[in-house]
């Protein structure tokens, strides 16, 4: 086994990235930002920017750590991002912007199979984002992984559109897809076609991966932004759904022979500030570790009371600012090396 070996989101975990927090900022605002993530306010000007609260970066910065601890003691080898000044300017013949933070290597970085692909991110401030994780990629690339990235897209104004319904802010003309908008099932790939990833993104990622995998593209099952609040396999034949999100006559064919568990309404969780408006349902964010074993916030006891229902075991951890930073356990790891084999589930 290579260094990069990951053929779903369940197999028992043995090397993981998990993000870091220092440095964290809400960019200088500009379009992409405004239809992608905030929508809701009448003009980009209106987003508010600058560093995330040293409170929230403080705590944040000793439940990674804490987070690391209790993945090292499943016998699971971490990784952290590389430190990187997120203040500096990101310039293109066509825009500049500065950088946010490193806080969730899921949306950066895709691993299936033994190949790791830079995504294409919809966000003009992520351009230059997977620099955070270059050491880690030449060490996998010297180790044996296959190493790729999307074409780096340009990303002008004409491909957002803040007034269109949700689920159409992103335009298709050019591919653009944040990682954390597919899950993997073997051979069979979900892509989210959403606000932060196109269709000509799932053709690209076809193309990348050949006639060995098959890429669903999944239009109108859940609009929004990533599908990993959405949608979680926990082990084969179960899935974990999120009632208000997703729609499930849309599901992929392979996936509707699957037993599914109804997430239950989440427990409410601090909003340090409304930088990014993240919904509730973060709270079913989670890592599986292993088949029906579970890394989850230790505050969504009727989740864990449902999931333990279903022989689904969960290791409590917390993120207190999960909602503030956008994103809880999936989001701020990614599972490069996990045992097993390419199969197909349907």
């Amino acid at each position: 086994m290579g260094p990069v070996s990951v053929h779903n989101e369940w197999d028992p975990l043995e090397e993981v990235i998990v993000g870091s927090v220092e440095g964290a900022r809400i960019p200088a605002p500009d379009l992409s930002m405004h239809a992608v993530g905030h929508p809701h306010l009448s003009s980009a000007d209106q987003i508010p920017s600058g560093p995330f609260p040293d409170e929230v970066i403080e705590r944040t910065a000793a439940e990674l750590d804490e987070l690391e601890r209790t993945l090292t003691g499943m016998g699971v080898r971490v990784r952290r991002p590389d430190a990187r000044d997120k203040k500096a300017v990101i310039a293109t013949p066509d825009w500049q912007s500065d950088g946010f933070y490193d806080y969730c290597p899921r949306d950066v970085l895709l691993a299936i199979g033994d190949t790791i692909i830079e995504a294409p991110m919809v966000h003009r401030s992520r351009l230059l984002e997977p620099f955070a994780y270059k050491s880690i990629l030449v060490e996998y690339l010297r180790g044996g992984a296959r190493w790729i990235s999307a074409p780096k897209p340009r990303l002008l104004d004409d491909m957002y559109d803040a007034d269109a319904p949700e689920g159409r802010r992103l335009r298709d003309h050019e591919p653009a897809f944040d990682a954390a908008n597919v899950l993997r099932f073997g051979t069979d790939i979900l892509y989210l076609v959403s606000d932060s990833g196109n269709a000509l993104g799932a053709r690209w990622l076809q193309a990348a991966l050949g006639d060995r995998y098959t890429v669903h593209a999944c239009e109108g099952l859940y609009p929004g932004i990533h599908v990993d609040s959405a949608i979680t396999p926990l082990r084969p034949g179960l899935l974990l759904l999120n009632p208000v999100q997703v729609s499930e006559k849309r599901l992929p064919a392979f996936l509707r022979d699957w037993d599914r568990v109804w997430a239950p309404p989440m427990a409410d969780l601090p909003l340090a500030d409304h930088h990014l408006p993240c919904s509730e349902w973060v709270g079913m964010n989670s890592l599986v570790v292993a088949p029906g074993k579970v890394i989850l916030d230790d505050r969504q006891h009727e989740l864990i009371r449902v999931l333990e229902q279903h022989g689904v075991e969960v290791v409590r951890q917390r993120l207190t600012h999960a909602r503030t930073l956008s994103g809880a356990f999936h989001c701020t790891t990614l599972d490069v090396r996990r045992t097993g084999t390419l199969q197909t589930y349907r």
